[in-house]
């Protein structure tokens, strides 16, 4: 399992993809520090939960890897735009793994452009491991792959996403992975054209189902719909208000209320990252040492909790799941619809 890391993590320089997706009260300070660090104490807090996390794992009996870090605010240019980096701290984002198969995501993000970079190492050395080496087509993203008379939809209006059918693009996190079969969504960085060409790319032997949830500012499935074991499926309360006939017989619980206290600075989600847990098999969960109510949820549930502080990492935008992906798990691929 590769885990990322927060070294050198900064504020992404300004673009109209970032609206769509940021907290509302985050705008401005997005627009202020642009291309500049974020504040040193919050990195090293997340940098120290990471480890602990990391410990957790390798106790559990995970081989754990990580990235290398890479400068994120050196300016780079291509023939239309210039842009810094972000981070290399979410991983499930930039990278999806299906069966030996292991594919570079085209994002939509100026940002990550060349994120994939701090990987590189170890995928070269799965590669000669034997894994496929795949990447999806390197995206222009010139202005025509936005929209640019994008408009905030609201909480409640219809989703009206940002990123055009230009070129391909998404990111991984917009993908669940249940054995022969991938649960995709549409978002603000996963067109049908990505959605299309990873269909084609993965052929017969896996089944894509797109899915459109209640949310309005949709970007990455994973604090939405969460399949947990085969047969047992964790959802968001409000934006799943109707469960996809796929899952027709399969257990399901809503998510708990999140907990993180209103004064907690979360950068780039809600407090429904609380959903991101990780699942290390089909009984052991890894949850938020703080969230009471998830753990309880995981117990009723049948799941067997396992407590890790990992609040200062949310603050940059995800949770276990995001900071994770497993690159090969023990067992046979399963049909489990």
């Amino acid at each position: 399992m590769i885990v990322g890391i927060v070294d050198d993590a900064s504020f992404p320089t300004w673009h109209l993809a970032l609206p769509p997706v940021l907290p509302g009260d985050q705008h401005e300070t997005f627009r202020r520090n642009a291309g500049k660090p974020f504040p040193p104490e919050q990195v090293a807090a997340a940098r120290a939960e990471l480890e602990e996390f990391v410990r957790i794992l390798e106790g559990e009996g995970v081989t754990v890897r990580r990235p290398e870090p890479i400068p994120q605010r050196t300016p780079y240019t291509t023939l239309d735009w210039t842009s810094t980096g972000m981070y290399a701290a979410m991983p499930r984002d930039a990278i999806l793994v299906v069966g030996d198969d292991i594919i570079e995501c085209p994002m939509a993000w100026r940002s990550r452009y060349y994120e994939n970079l701090a990987y590189r190492p170890l995928l070269k050395e799965y590669f000669h491991g034997g894994a496929k080496w795949t990447a999806g087509p390197k995206p222009e993203l010139t202005d025509a792959q936005f929209d640019q008379e994008w408009s905030d939809p609201g909480e409640d209006g219809p989703q009206r996403l940002v990123v055009t059918e230009f070129e391909p693009t998404f990111d991984a996190a917009d993908f669940t992975r249940c054995g022969r079969d991938i649960i995709a969504q549409k978002s603000n960085v996963t067109n049908d054209f990505g959605i299309e060409w990873l269909r084609r790319h993965l052929g017969d032997e896996y089944r894509i189902h797109v899915f459109e949830f209640k949310d309005s500012h949709p970007m990455h499935i994973d604090a939405t719909l969460v399949p947990m074991a085969p047969g047992k499926l964790l959802i968001h309360p409000e934006r799943v208000p109707e469960v996809p006939e796929l899952f027709k017989g399969w257990d399901v619980m809503a998510a708990p209320q999140p907990v993180i206290p209103d004064t907690h600075p979360l950068y780039m989600t809600s407090k429904w990252i609380n959903m991101n847990i990780l699942m290390l098999d089909e009984q052991r969960v890894i949850v938020e040492r703080q969230d009471e109510p998830m753990i309880s949820t995981m117990k009723k549930f049948g799941f067997t909790p396992i407590p890790c502080n990992f609040r200062n990492f949310n603050s940059f935008g995800g949770s276990f799941h995001c900071a994770t992906v497993d690159v090969r798990r023990r067992g046979t691929l399963q049909s489990y619809f």
